[in-house]
Order: C-alpha cells, then structure tokens, then sequence
C-alpha cells in the first residue's frame, strides 16, 4: 500500500512545528506496513485558503494514481469545511484511494471509516436541504407582503426599433440605444407579445 502523508501549520511563529504531524504520520504508516509514497506539507498556509500548492499537487497526484491512501494529522489540518471535507473523500473514492485521520482515527478502508463517510454525507445533504427550504420560506412570505419577485418586465418599443432599423443600425446597436438586450429588440420587432422579462442592459 502507497501512503501520502499531507500535513499543514498556518504559521510558522508561536510554536508551531509541521514535522509533529509528519513524524507521526510516518511512524503510523510504518506500523501498518505502506510505503510512503510522498509527503505534501503546506507552510504558513491558512486552512481558509481555497488553493494551497501542496494540496493541489496532492490532488493532482491522487488523478495520477500515485498513492493508494492518504494520511493526514487531523481533519482541520486538511479540510477548511465539511463540504470541502467531503467533496474530497468523494474524489478520493472515485479513484479508488483510501482516506486517514490520525487524529480522529478514521479509516475509509475500515467499516467503520465508511460509516462516518456515510454521515458526513448525510450531514451535508441535510445542510444543502435545510439552504433550499430557508430560501423557499423566503420567498413565500416575500409574496405574502405583497412584493413582486424576479426580474421587472422592461417595456420594447417595436416602432422606436423600427425606426433604428430603418436608419441602419445594427440589432447590437438598436439595443445600446434602447438599453435592453438584442435578444429582447429581435424578439419585440418579430413578436411583441412574447418580449421576455430582463434587466436593463448596461453599455460599455
């Protein structure tokens, strides 16, 4: 079995020290007999961060099938959310690579790491579905105070556009002038009833 071990500090200052990760990181994947295959370690990189060079090229390596598992210290040391966590696990799963956390002692090769895939999954569903219901409600009581929701409804004028047309500007040009789309100006010249509702368009 190919171990990679990834490990992070936010700083370097105040006593932090990335090889207390690594150093055990490697006496576990010693102990259960893997190789290790690379070591991925992030310094003076906040967890927040989006994008950091030694979890990209961890990632990158995972689609090379570098490894077969990946080891870190502790969840926070990886993820900087749950969602983040488990779009990971997911990607990880999809190739076929094995995730470990030292410190929470999870194992997806084990029963037992693969339950607490399962509720981490449920526990982002659950969120995602919770996000959807808050923004129905929303809009319901919006609509029971009365308020109009979704995009105004922009008047056309068919003979304004005709008249531009006939001056020689371009469909572009007409809906500069009038500050709506060119789809809207094309759609009024052919179909007045059917002019779709838009924000006014903004020119450059």
């Amino acid at each position: 079995m190919r171990a990679a071990i990834y490990a992070r500090v936010s700083t370097t200052n105040h006593g932090q020290d990335v090889t207390l990760q690594t150093r055990e990181l490697q006496q576990f994947a010693q102990a259960r007999g893997w190789e290790i295959a690379g070591e991925y370690v992030d310094s003076g990189v906040s967890g927040s961060k989006d994008s950091r060079p030694e979890l990209n090229r961890l990632i990158a390596d995972a689609h090379k099938r570098r490894f077969d598992v990946v080891c870190v210290w502790r969840f926070d040391r990886f993820a900087r959310s749950v969602s983040h966590l488990l779009r990971a696990l997911e990607t990880f799963k999809a190739l076929g690579i094995d995730f470990v956390s030292f410190s929470e002692q999870m194992d997806t090769s084990t029963p037992a790491g693969k339950m607490v895939f399962t509720v981490l999954g449920a526990v982002a569903e659950l969120e995602r579905s919770l996000i959807v219901e808050r923004v129905r409600a929303g809009l319901r009581n919006a609509r029971a105070k009365g308020k109009t929701l979704g995009r105004p409804r922009i008047a056309v004028d068919a003979a304004r556009i005709a008249t531009l047309r006939a001056a020689g500007l371009s469909w572009a040009k007409v809906a500069t002038e009038l500050g709506v789309s060119v789809g809207s100006v094309y759609q009024a010249a052919h179909n007045p009833s059917k002019i779709p509702p838009e924000l006014p368009a903004v020119s450059d």
